[in-house]
């Protein structure tokens, strides 16, 4: 499924929210994972009424659902490009997170921005990871088809070669089975609405869980 013009080049910064379940007394917040999802306007919850339709807040629930003791921190930016998410990623750790879901990339396909750019800063920011021993999950992101299919395959082989190089946990593409469907998406056909999340949140809800047995197992080393 092509990506197409996901993200326009007007959107605002939101604030980052920390997404903590109300539970967190029966369930022992102090022995949570925490989890830390460093994104943009798809994971902040652009253009959602209420923030709980966000994807981190969404994942948090299901997997709450599921026995799990996880926090989900939403570090998602709208407009966010590789570049800001790479400035900010220092501080974006300041909550000591157990792992991380790294989604970046949309911003900076529809910018045409270099993909060797994109791909130099994705990459620092999964070296700081692995030196952290920050167990990953890197989501991949397609760029706007009318930038021809030479930008456009170079864009989406970062992910890949990335993926490769790195010992991350790999989700191909982020809005698989959301992109380009009306009915998944809010009228600006751009960003996913409850619905359009519910699939993101099932399609990747895998990965996830395999982050989680990373985070089990790098704390009995």
């Amino acid at each position: 499924m092509l990506f197409g013009l996901l993200i326009p080049n007007n959107i605002t910064a939101t604030n980052i929210a920390v997404n903590k379940n109300a539970s967190d007394t029966s369930t022992g917040g102090y022995n949570k994972s925490k989890i830390l999802v460093l994104g943009d306007s798809l994971t902040a919850g652009y253009g959602l009424e209420d923030i709980n339709d966000s994807f981190p807040s969404k994942l948090e629930k299901i997997l709450i659902s599921l026995n799990y003791k996880v926090e989900i921190i939403n570090a998602g930016i709208s407009g966010d490009t590789t570049t800001g998410g790479l400035s900010r990623l220092a501080w974006s750790l300041n909550d000591n997170p157990d792992a991380v879901i790294l989604e970046l990339g949309g911003n900076d396909g529809l910018r045409a921005i270099s993909p060797k750019l994109t791909y130099q800063n994705l990459e620092k920011i999964l070296k700081e990871l692995e030196g952290r021993k920050i167990p990953t999950l890197l989501t991949g992101m397609m760029a706007p088809p009318n930038l021809g299919n030479d930008y456009t395959e170079l864009f989406y082989s970062n992910y890949k070669r990335l993926a490769s190089s790195y010992d991350v946990i790999f989700y191909p593409f982020f809005l698989e089975g959301v992109a380009g469907e009306e009915s998944l998406n809010q009228p600006d056909l751009i960003h996913p609405n409850p619905d359009g999340v519910e699939v993101i949140v099932d399609n990747i809800l895998p990965f996830v869980e395999e982050l989680i047995q990373q985070i089990g197992e790098n704390s009995e080393k």
